[in-house]
């Protein structure tokens, strides 16, 4: 029995390598996402350049013919301003709190939509609400309707129990503000734990409740466990997004009253827009996008390992 082996014969005498054809062949698939790649780079990192070309420099709008460069003075600056510090610190408490807040309740609430009920549909659309509305609007929102003094729902719910017309925003400033972005960000949390519950396995579940362990002992020994990159993914996604908020404390308590809301964005925007600061504001600003970047890190390889065990 014969066979017969025909073999390509190689273009112009030469065969082409497959490490070669290989590459330009995924040159071809990539070509058609260049523009998009260029025009990404152009609308964030050339304003990254100016901005770390701004804070190697003393540039104050109020004098400007009294630029110069000073090399890293602006950071050393902002780093030794309490101000600065008395900010991180804020981003600090208003992102662990909101974070963790937002986390339980999104467990809770996650866990209620996984069982079936009448009605499911519409308590999910409900709870979903608060995310889809923009955070401008959410805040002004709760700043004239839950935390107004003489009208707000707050005060009227807890009236039964002695709290009446307390200015929440003024008295209690971070609690209002960790409050509204807790309500804010607990849906987007609850997705994720959702997503998480939703692709546990029955199987799984059910030989649990036949080998008789309680609801409890099955969450804590089954389900958590299979949460535990969810929770963390949300964790990590949600400190990503709240250590940037601005547009809450703006509308709320204007980073204030005497700094105490004031967090790393607020801060930018004073050195920029009132203290008229360039140099320190675009320090800052580095600063900033630097720690963001060590979170992102984090955030991306978490999502990376958890493509990889899907696949």
């Amino acid at each position: 029995m014969t066979a017969d082996v025909v073999l390509a014969a190689p273009v112009g005498g030469r065969r082409q390598a497959p490490g070669k054809r290989s590459a330009a062949s995924r040159w071809r698939r990539r070509a058609p996402l260049l523009p998009a790649l260029i025009f990404a780079i152009v609308l964030t990192q050339v304003p990254m350049l100016f901005t770390i070309y701004y804070s190697l420099r003393s540039q104050n709008l109020l004098r400007p013919g009294a630029t110069r460069f000073v090399g890293l003075a602006n950071y050393a600056k902002v780093v030794t301003d309490a101000l600065f510090r008395n900010a991180v610190l804020n981003t600090v408490v208003l992102t662990a709190s909101t974070v963790v807040l937002s986390m339980t309740l999104a467990i809770g609430l996650a866990l209620l939509l996984d069982k079936k009920f009448l009605g499911r549909s519409i308590v999910r659309t409900l709870l979903i609400t608060p995310f889809l509305l923009m955070p401008t609007a959410a805040a002004l929102l709760w700043k004239t309707s839950m935390f107004n003094p003489v009208f707000g729902l707050l005060n009227w719910v807890l009236s039964p129990f002695g709290v009446e017309t307390v200015d929440w925003a003024s008295e209690f400033p971070m609690a209002s503000v960790v409050l509204m972005l807790t309500w804010q960000w607990t849906p987007f949390m609850m997705l994720i734990v959702l997503a998480g519950l939703q692709s546990q396995s029955p199987e799984i579940l059910e030989a649990a409740t036949v080998d008789g362990a309680g609801p409890w002992a099955t969450f804590r020994s089954i389900t958590l466990p299979h949460l535990r990159q969810f929770i963390e993914l949300g964790i990590l996604l949600g400190s990503i997004f709240i250590v940037q908020t601005f547009d809450a404390i703006f509308m709320i308590t204007q980073g204030g009253p005497g700094q105490a809301t004031t967090n790393l964005p607020y801060f930018i925007y004073q050195q920029t827009f009132r203290a008229f600061d360039v140099g320190e504001a675009a320090a800052a600003g580095v600063l900033v996008v630097v720690a963001t970047i060590g979170i992102a890190t984090f955030a991306l390889r978490l999502i990376s390992r958890l493509f990889r065990e899907d696949g």
